[in-house]
């Protein structure tokens, strides 16, 4: 110990610049831990949140509103009542047409003229053979009124009588004979004029002076009964079986922003085994713009149904359906399959999986999965109609815990 405490004796005492380190040190530590110290009484404590994770996500709570049902088709123009009209007659060369395509026809009226002057030498001769028999039956019954004054004194037997009783009467059916050819050869005449069978609009016209037609020359005219017109749109079996004669429609041509408003006459009672689609037969009045032929798009109404309205961007899709997300019990996702209905311009209806009163999230994406504990914030834009958001100055319809 003496020796220890020699040795310590015998170390020289430490420089001035050591002893400046040494104090400067002690100072920076006694001052850092007096600023923490101040810290620590200055700052509140901070509770420990076991949620402080949760993912935010806005939600709506749609409610149920009174929807117009309502089905988007698209099919073809055509007339109502499409009557193709031919060659009645024998046929022949075409010398006249009186009609194109555009105009408008009574019952009746001449469309087209055939030349018939081969006809009308046969009427002719055939007018003049009915004269001939008309004298011959006139001259039969001459000699039987004659033979009859002279029976009674015995200058002619009864049997002559009955003789000339029945050449009377031969030659008057050889009149009526006559008569009939005559009738049947201007009856054929007649046909060679191409006639419109009803009134109504001439569609198509597929003759000209001069053709040779005849009963196989198909369709000559095609004439819309009345001008009646109608949209055909093609419908799944689904929707066709929610459609009912009297049905509002409205129709908008391909290539014109018109609306044209009719209704639904027919539905097809049958489907075909190939689309696996209906045809539903849309009444329209005439107007020019249009155009037998031509394609368009209904929107058909039927009916009204009450339902949740989703925005878009709430319903999602993957392999097993179409299905939603909505914040339950404890502020967990669950997933809810849901079946979709008709698009408004308020959104898409939710036939199935919904009552209307869940708080469904707005927009998901792929950020979410059952079982996810979430902060669920209600939307604070102004409610669409049916929404079940609340608009200004209005209580909300569900508090979000």
């Amino acid at each position: 110990m003496l020796e220890s405490s020699d040795h310590l004796a015998e170390l020289p005492p430490p420089s001035p610049s050591r002893r400046l380190l040494l104090i400067g040190l002690a100072a920076a530590l006694a001052l850092g831990g007096g600023w923490y110290g101040i810290e620590r009484l200055l700052t509140p404590a901070v509770p420990v949140n076991a949620d402080a994770n949760a993912q935010t996500v806005t939600v709506i709570v749609p409610g149920r509103v009174t929807v117009q049902g309502s089905v988007t088709a698209s099919g073809v123009l055509a007339a109502r009542r499409d009557l193709p009209v031919g060659i009645a007659g024998e046929g022949g060369r075409v010398v006249q047409v009186m009609v194109d395509a555009g105009s408008w026809v009574g019952k009746g009226q001449v469309l087209a003229v055939v030349d018939r002057s081969v006809q009308s030498e046969q009427i002719a001769g055939q007018a003049a053979s009915v004269q001939v028999e008309d004298a011959n039956a006139r001259l039969a019954q001459s000699k039987l009124d004659r033979s009859m004054k002279l029976v009674a004194n015995g200058f002619i037997s009864n049997a002559d009588i009955e003789q000339l009783v029945a050449t009377r009467d031969a030659a008057n059916a050889q009149v009526r004979v006559a008569r009939a050819a005559l009738a049947q050869l201007r009856a054929n005449a007649a046909r060679l004029n191409v006639v419109a069978p009803e009134s109504g609009l001439v569609l198509t016209r597929q003759v000209e002076p001069g053709q040779i037609v005849s009963s196989g020359s198909g369709t000559l005219f095609r004439i819309a009964k009345d001008g009646e017109l109608e949209m055909q749109a093609r419908l799944s079996e689904s929707n066709l079986a929610r459609m009912a004669v009297g049905d509002p429609a409205d129709i908008v041509p391909v290539g014109t922003a018109q609306h044209f408003t009719g209704h639904v006459w027919q539905l097809a009672p049958t489907i075909d085994a190939i689309s696996r689609q209906g045809i539903a037969r849309i009444a329209l009045p005439y107007d020019k713009a249009l155009r037998p032929g031509g394609f368009a798009t209904a929107t058909l109404r039927s009916g009204t149904t009450t339902t949740p309205v989703l925005p878009e961007s709430a319903i999602l899709s993957d392999a097993n359906g179409a299905f939603v997300y909505i914040v339950g019990p404890g502020e967990k996702v669950e997933r809810r399959a849901v079946e979709t209905g008709d698009v408004t311009p308020t959104g898409i209806t939710v036939i199935k999986g919904l009552s209307g009163n869940e708080r469904i999230v707005l927009r998901a994406g792929g950020f979410l999965n059952p079982g996810d504990k979430v902060r669920a914030v209600m939307n604070t834009q102004a409610a669409q109609p049916g929404s079940g958001q609340p608009g200004p100055g209005q209580a909300p319809a569900a508090s979000a815990r």
